[in-house]
């Protein structure tokens, strides 16, 4: 099980999540050190998958690990989205964020917000182990939480699998998802790693799901 109380998705899990985002921490260095726009409907983007156009909290998450006028910039791009995103994008080319208050940020601020909306979008996900579980984060993270529409069968179809009692079909859903992006190596790749992290969960997940 995750472990009583809130639960927490595996170390395993988390490494994992944080590589598919930035890769290790010389690539991060590399390529992901300063502020970046990943395209479509991002926001500008900072540290561990961190989207500007998106997070609710930027002055608390990034106050104690970043100069206060640094942090001043990063929120006045809050909010901002596609094209406004890539104008706000030119004046923060300075800004470099450490990595470790990049995975300071992330592992204390931004993945108990996105356990929690995993739990709440997949009732039942809370019960399972903390491999299986920290799939299924990584899973919200990348895509979000919507249900609905022609590109989220696969995630409804998780929704129905975990009520149902049928863990053991998630991670054929995961894979299934590859459908949508059949020219991104990427993202298929991320999908079957984390459809391969559910099923070295599954064991305990299926003892603790009863």
């Amino acid at each position: 099980m995750s472990g009583a109380g809130v639960p927490q998705p595996s170390d395993r899990a988390v490494a994992a999540l944080i590589g598919w985002e930035v890769g290790d921490r010389a690539e991060y260095e590399k390529t992901e050190a300063r502020p970046t726009w990943p395209g479509d409907d991002s926001g500008v983007t900072i540290g561990i998958g961190y989207d500007l156009g998106y997070e609710p909290a930027i002055r608390d998450d990034w106050g104690p690990h970043l100069p206060a006028d640094v942090v001043q910039r990063l929120a006045a791009v809050g909010g901002r989205i596609r094209a406004a995103a890539v104008s706000a994008l030119a004046g923060l080319h300075d800004i470099v964020v450490p990595w470790d208050a990049a995975v300071a940020v992330f592992r204390a601020r931004t993945l108990p917000r996105y356990v929690a909306l995993t739990s709440a979008t997949f009732p039942g996900a809370e019960r399972l182990s903390g491999d299986s579980l920290g799939a299924l984060v990584s899973l919200v993270y990348n895509r979000g939480p919507a249900l609905d529409g022609p590109t989220r069968t696969e995630m409804r179809g998780i929704y129905d699998a975990l009520a149902e009692g049928r863990a053991e079909d998630v991670p054929q859903l995961i894979r299934g998802m590859k459908r949508l992006w059949p020219h991104s190596a990427d993202l298929c790749d991320r999908r079957d790693g984390e459809a391969l992290l559910f099923e070295a969960g599954l064991p305990q997940s299926m003892t603790d799901m009863g």
